[in-house]
């Protein structure tokens, strides 16, 4: 753990990611309003009041983006995970039984990879009822095609190893297999793609919220500020460009550290 800090990169991406975590979690407390009230006037400039001013109705900024921050980093975090298991879980599962059911679910998946990812989620999204559960199970149902592909690749790696094949020789359950010997063998790899994950999650909900389709209101992440404040930008208020440098240096933040954890297993692989 010493050496994955070493780097100024990976310092840099762990301080700013603490810091959107301690804001998003202290929110209720630091937010000098909530983040519904209309406390001043629309659009007013940065002030004692009103520390990065106020937005398109008059509600204060930067208690706006304390708000944002909480739902952007929930929703990814939540998103990331169930990607990430759901597809660690069905590849790993796929090897292990092989046959029928590693064919029939490797080509489902190969058919959804086939087609860009926005155009599933707006279809999804679009017949579906537009409620924030049904955002996060079509993106991280999205999400898992990814990891399918990366867990199937390290689940054939493991399935010729000594170790499985005294598992099968043993009659142990597919279930104990997956979950026993392949899980911990290939955790850190799952781990730098769990990062991944993470990030493309906060760039996936952002382009939906931005267009309207991603988290509901009156619930606003960073990107519907955004696009609630967009207007303001022919008139040379900056309103919209604080929440859109949150979401930079949030994606910045979990690369670096995404960067450092891959560069740690890679020299352990050399080693």
């Amino acid at each position: 753990m010493k050496s994955l800090f070493s780097s100024v990169s990976a310092v840099t991406g762990a301080f700013l990611l603490i810091l959107f975590v301690f804001a998003s979690l202290a929110a209720p407390w630091i937010a000098p309003y909530d983040a519904r009230q209309i406390s001043g006037e629309i659009w007013q400039p940065m002030s004692a009041a009103h520390w990065l001013g106020t937005d398109n109705l008059g509600r204060d900024l930067f208690s706006r983006l304390l708000s944002g921050a909480r739902l952007t980093l929930s929703f990814a975090f939540v998103i990331s995970v169930m990607a990430t298991l759901a597809g660690t879980l069905l590849s790993f599962l796929a090897v292990s039984v092989g046959g029928a059911v590693e064919g029939i679910l490797s080509r489902l998946n190969d058919l959804f990879m086939s087609l860009p990812s926005l155009i599933i989620a707006l279809v999804a999204l679009a017949v579906l009822p537009q409620t924030n559960s049904t955002l996060i199970v079509v993106l991280a149902a999205i999400g898992a095609t990814r990891v399918y592909r990366l867990g199937y690749s390290l689940a054939s790696h493991i399935l010729a190893t000594d170790y499985m094949e005294a598992a099968k020789l043993a009659g142990e359950s597919h279930a104990y297999r997956v979950i026993r010997e392949m899980l911990p063998n290939a955790r850190f790899p799952l781990l730098a793609e769990w990062g991944m994950q993470f990030s493309a999650s906060i760039l996936f909900i952002s382009t939906l919220s931005f267009i309207g389709l991603g988290i509901q209101p009156p619930a606003a992440d960073w990107a519907a500020i955004v696009r609630e404040n967009k207007d303001g930008i022919l008139f040379g208020v900056s309103a919209a460009f604080y929440p859109a440098i949150a979401i930079s240096l949030l994606v910045i933040a979990v690369n670096l550290l995404v960067d450092a954890l891959s560069r740690k297993l890679q020299q352990q692989e050399d080693q």
